[in-house]
């Protein structure tokens, strides 16, 4: 009768939407059968991931890093014996988000034709101002880069650079099998930046440096990026989507979502964060905003603006949850569903709620970005 009159939880289960190992009884012939196949899974997906790198090269953008992570999560789905269930969640959640920001892609390039701007001074002026007359670009490549000849520095910023288009990707992946709310949480912020982003692409279109040296506005610069990997040889992965000139938009760069992205992830997980990941989460924005400077892509404006979309993107979203439970439970409150103590229950706030009786392992089970 006590547990009857419990009041229901205000929130699913953080972990609502997991995968986890399917139970039942599963005898004879049958029962082998399907665990073969599942123990297939992971080394099929691994045969056909190491074939596509050696026939096609390194996939790097959205759509193509989409398709592998959902092809990891359906062998993650199989191997844990949940079979077409499995395979169901992966599309119900990725695939929505796959067509989001293919959107996305698409109306970039086409934001490319305003009939205003392209804007140069402000964010080039400020540059100099910090470097005392020059560009911190200008600065940087003048003082470290030999076009032709990458040195260890460099691979290490192309490397920075390219993690860009897969690792807040992954972390979904990963929050999705282990903690579906965070899943849902860190999702909304990304697309609000996202969107934030490309409605600034049309009202304020800027010129990025390497472009700024071409139009004879700076010295001779180069995309380090795109030079160092013609270098190394590497080959590139092309979009399955992204095919047309359409697509391109060279002015894309106030705000900069390669460092706002980066922002993200520190504003999102530093709550709760170990010390060491704390570190970590400093160093990315940083060391993305190296590449970026260094590289030419991006004036150090863009990467502060990028910053302060990422600060907005976050706490806003948070600040948006935090009312909306808090309405939810007053509601509850009213209709006699809650007692009034759970009222003094804090919302998440980038914490991650522990359930009752899970103890240390579900502490773990948060995975190392959070304590």
């Amino acid at each position: 009768m006590t547990r009857m009159l419990r009041p229901a939880p205000p929130t699913p289960p953080p972990s609502a939407g997991r995968l986890r190992p399917a139970t039942g009884p599963r005898t004879g012939a049958r029962s082998g059968a399907l665990a073969r196949l599942r123990l297939l899974a992971w080394p099929l997906y691994l045969a056909a991931l190491l074939w596509y790198l050696r026939a096609y090269g390194l996939p790097y953008t959205n759509d193509l890093v989409f398709l592998w992570l959902m092809g990891a999560l359906v062998a993650a789905g199989v191997h844990s014996g949940h079979g077409a269930r499995g395979f169901l969640l992966v599309l119900r959640d990725w695939v929505p988000v796959m067509a989001v920001v293919w959107t996305y892609s698409l109306l970039r390039g086409y934001g490319a034709h305003t009939p205003w701007g392209p804007y140069l001074w402000p964010q080039q002026r400020f540059d100099e101002v910090l470097g005392l007359g020059e560009t911190l670009t200008v600065r940087l490549q003048h003082g470290l880069y030999t076009p032709g000849s990458p040195q260890w520095w460099d691979y290490a910023a192309v490397t920075v650079y390219m993690s860009h288009f897969f690792a807040v990707f992954v972390l979904l992946a990963v929050l999705w099998r282990r903690r579906h709310d965070r899943f849902r949480h860190l999702l909304t912020c990304y697309l609000v930046l996202t969107f934030a982003g490309f409605a600034t692409y049309i009202l304020y279109p800027a010129v990025p440096p390497w472009l700024s040296s071409q139009e004879g506005h700076l010295p001779e610069l180069t995309r380090v990026v795109s030079d160092v990997l013609t270098e190394s040889g590497l080959p590139r992965a092309a979009s399955v989507f992204e095919n047309g000139s359409q697509f391109a938009n060279d002015v894309a760069a106030m705000p900069s979502l390669h460092s706002a992205y980066p922002a993200m992830l520190l504003f999102f997980f530093w709550p709760t964060a170990a010390r060491w990941v704390r570190v970590l989460l400093v160093a990315y924005p940083l060391a993305m905003t190296f590449a970026l400077v260094y590289g030419a892509e991006h004036y150090l404006l863009d990467v502060f603006v990028g910053w302060a979309y990422a600060a907005a993107a976050v706490y806003g979203v948070r600040w948006l949850r935090e009312r909306r439970r808090t309405r939810s439970l007053a509601a509850s409150r009213t209709a006699g569903a809650i007692p009034a103590e759970a009222m003094a229950v804090p919302a998440e706030a980038g914490a991650v709620p522990t359930e009752a009786g899970a103890g240390a392992g579900a502490t773990a089970s948060t995975g190392t970005l959070e304590r």
